[in-house]
């Protein structure tokens, strides 16, 4: 009959050890900014919603759908992040440049727009760059170098 008890052996000796070891470290490698996920998700989920917040639906109807363009797009960059870390992070770049296009959108995007519609697209733009360059910061610290 088989010795099929609980035993509660050091893994060291399986051969496999080693190997177990590197794939763990990789799988949560990409995990460094975990953090960052969820100011990225509400900052798209505000992005997307700020039209309304703001109460500039009937005087900037252009800047009405790019923001709600531009917040469901950092949204899902948010939730890429979430679920393939270590291939999305490439990705935080094209945040800071979506960040940097919400500061100068209402001017190009826009109709005369007052100054809180520029004000709010300056934040959301300044927080989407800061957090992208946070991402590619720790993505490109904990990428091995070759």
């Amino acid at each position: 009959m088989a010795n099929v008890s609980p035993t509660r052996g050091d893994i060291t000796s399986h051969p496999d050890a080693s190997e177990m070891r590197d794939r763990y470290a990789r799988v949560l490698g990409g995990r460094d900014v975990a953090l960052v996920d969820g100011p990225v998700f509400l900052l798209g989920l505000y992005c997307a919603a700020s039209p309304w917040i703001v109460h500039y639906t009937t005087s900037q109807p252009a800047l009405v759908t790019h923001n709600l363009i531009m917040g469901i797009a950092i949204g899902l960059l948010a939730l890429g992040f979430t679920r393939a870390p270590e291939r999305m992070y490439g990705l935080s770049w094209a945040m800071c440049a979506l960040g940097v296009w919400m500061i100068i959108s209402p001017w190009i995007v826009g109709e005369s727009p007052d100054a809180g519609v520029v004000w709010n697209n300056i934040i959301i733009g300044a927080l989407a760059v800061v957090l992208g360059l946070v991402c590619a910061g720790t993505a490109a610290k904990a990428s091995p170098r070759p």
